[in-house]
């Protein structure tokens, strides 16, 4: 099965790749926010945070409260599996359409 850190790094790749996009991983530590999600970015000026899970695994009750904090405010906040779910969300949101 496909590691975590494998999928954050295939989802960077592909978000990096979208003219007026800029995401990048957010580490854990001291100085973050417990729970916060995986991947932050913008593209064209809407911002997004994703959290990362291999698939069939969900995530902690922090990080969907986390998530729902920044939907809240307004940013395309998710839990995602694969590059293709990514994808779709930012088609369905209208922040990006069309191949690369």
């Amino acid at each position: 099965m496909t590691s975590e850190r494998a999928i954050v790094k295939a989802i960077l790749a592909y978000l990096n790749e979208i003219p007026g996009c800029l995401a990048r991983k957010r580490w854990g530590g001291g100085l973050g926010v417990a729970g916060d999600p995986d991947i932050t970015g913008c593209i064209c000026g809407h911002h997004f945070e994703f959290e990362v899970k291999r698939p069939g695994e969900r995530p902690t009750a922090l990080q969907e409260r986390r998530l729902r904090e920044w939907a809240a405010a307004g940013a395309l906040a998710a839990t995602v599996t694969t590059v293709a779910e990514v994808r779709s969300l930012l088609e369905e949101r209208r922040f990006f359409v069309g191949e690369l």
